[in-house]
């Protein structure tokens, strides 16, 4: 089999009109063409008037070698690469080792749990948040009722931080082992739709990404996993081995304490006080960068104008998106983060008495407004430096001063755009109405955003609107504040995937500091589980 890349047709061709493609692409004749099937479909908008859609094919031919020889160097012409899984090891039913422990049941969590019950390995896979139905519900009080459940949240819970998200399939990391594969493949054979192994943009949203958590859950189960909810990790047994850090087991908020040598802990970014017992036990963790800013909201309609033209709302293009960056005169870099095409801004905070955004979508992306983050990069040399955790307390100063400039109610802070750049506080709406629950109170977004963030929106809004024009229209509204974009922390680890200097802890995903999305704290759990399956089985 062969995969042409790079092929390109009009937005509203025919049918034929890509066999015919190929054909011409390869110089075959319709009975050479045995069959085509479509690997990556994605849109070329760069020319309003002239969008097109590029395609990438895998083809069964006669002679394929003879094609191939043809075309030898030509790299948009090559063999189909394989994309198959392959367990690195398998402990099987006649294993009786120590089972594995995974702590945490978002994306990194939930693929570490499969591949090792899929290896054989039985694991034991603990969260402190509810099971996905429950845990939306208490998500839905937050948002309806400003009630917040410190332990079960948009952060907090089975299926992680980004079950309430946009569901984002895709990444930007090196993956030579086609690991994103394996998890989208997992994914569609959980219910996922199956355009997500073809687009090259795949997204789910939340209400489907609810129903395949639970079946994930069912199949982890089905092999031997095993699921303990409500079930926070408040300490670690730790022992001195021939002067070496060996982790023994787990004190448990149930009281329970569970032995256990091979630890995956895939927290996520918003568990800070797990970040606090892991650095008081000694466990190696230091500060990284990570950004803070706000959600900004315009109609969804604009977005596909301004972006589509006159193509806006063809159906194989669905909404826009887009991606922007700015490098400031005050050094600091602005850049959209997480966009969400026809979503809403959702309450994220998981702290009482303070407030934090993030933005969310369902499959349809059909919803009035577009969203995304709009952030500036920090670091901890410049902005938070001397301590491992000190990111955790600037993100916690500015959610608590936001909570205030809220209402101190759950209440968003939030201002028109026109208003932000003439330097006043915002009293009333334009023509944007914000999606944020449970609301915005219309104020001054200095007062809980550090002056240097306030500079750089400042200049990096107008020129966002000279690429897309009218995204610094004055009635858009931004809302604050964003401060979950990544973790604060990393919890260090060396290349066999275990801490530098507690044996036996894995750390893994974006609470760990090694993922940033869905996609890519997935893959980074398979590949914690498999240095775990290789230990296990050493």
């Amino acid at each position: 089999m062969l995969r042409i890349t790079d092929l390109k047709l009009p937005l509203n061709h025919a049918d034929e009109a890509l066999p015919a493609a190929i054909r011409d692409r390869l110089r075959v004749t319709p009975r050479d063409l045995i069959r085509y099937t479509i690997a990556r479909r994605a849109h070329d908008a760069r020319d309003k008037m002239d969008i097109q859609l590029v395609y990438s094919v895998d083809v069964t031919l006669k002679n394929e070698d003879t094609v191939l020889t043809r075309f030898r160097k030509d790299r948009h012409v090559q063999r189909t690469p394989d994309t198959g899984y392959r367990f690195v090891t398998k402990g099987g039913p006649s294993y009786t080792g120590p089972r594995p422990v995974v702590v945490g049941a978002g994306p990194c969590g939930l693929f570490a749990g499969l591949i090792l019950a899929q290896m054989g390995f039985r694991p034991i896979i603990l969260d402190r948040g509810k099971v996905v139905r429950e845990r939306t519900k208490d998500t839905w009080g937050l948002w309806r009722k400003s009630v917040l459940n410190p332990e079960s949240n948009v952060q907090f819970g089975e299926g992680g931080a980004g079950t309430f998200s946009d569901g984002k399939l895709w990444s930007q990391i090196k993956d030579p082992r086609h690991l994103g594969r394996k998890v989208l493949t997992e994914f569609v054979k959980a219910g996922a739709p199956p355009e997500i192994l073809t687009e090259a943009h795949p997204h789910i949203g939340t209400f489907r990404l609810v129903t395949m958590v639970e079946s994930m859950r069912e199949t982890i189960e089905a092999l031997g996993g095993e699921y303990r909810f409500s079930t926070r990790v408040d300490g670690l047994d730790v022992v001195e081995e021939a002067g070496t850090r060996q982790l023994r087991g787990l004190h448990l908020s149930t009281g329970d304490y569970l032995e256990a040598n091979h630890v995956v802990f895939a927290v996520g970014h918003s568990a800070r006080d797990t970040f606090e017992m892991l650095h008081a036990t000694g466990v190696h963790v230091e500060a990284k960068p990570f950004s803070i800013g706000v959600r900004i909201e315009h109609p969804q309609s604009w977005i596909d104008e301004a972006r589509f033209g006159p193509c806006a709302g063809h159906p194989d293009l669905g909404a826009a998106a887009y991606s922007l960056s700015h490098h400031c005169k005050n050094d600091r870099t602005v850049y959209s983060f997480c966009m969400c095409p026809g979503g809403t801004v959702v309450a994220a905070t998981s702290e009482e008495g303070r407030v934090a955004t993030n933005g969310m979508s369902q499959y349809s992306r059909n919803e009035r407004n577009a969203n995304s983050g709009i952030v500036i990069g920090i670091d901890p040399a410049r902005d938070y430096p001397g301590h491992p955790l000190a990111g955790i307390a600037l993100q916690r100063h500015w959610e608590s001063r936001a909570y205030v400039a809220g209402g101190s109610n759950y209440k968003a802070p939030a201002q028109r755009i026109g208003d932000l750049l003439a330097g006043r506080p915002s009293t009333a709406l334009g023509s944007v109405i914000p999606s944020y629950k449970p609301g915005v109170h219309m104020t001054d977004l200095s007062e809980c955003l550090p002056d240097f963030a306030i500079t750089a929106l400042r200049e990096a809004l107008p020129a966002f609107g000279r690429e897309i024009p009218g995204y610094d229209h004055p009635d858009a509204v931004l809302t604050g504040v964003e401060t979950r974009t990544s973790s604060p922390v990393r919890i260090t680890r060396g290349d066999d995937f275990v801490s530098l200097n507690t044996a036996g802890l894995f750390p893994a995903g974006e609470g760990a500091g090694y993922a940033g999305g869905i996609l890519s704290a997935a893959v980074d759990g398979i590949k914690v589980a498999e240095a775990v399956a290789l230990s296990l089985t050493a």
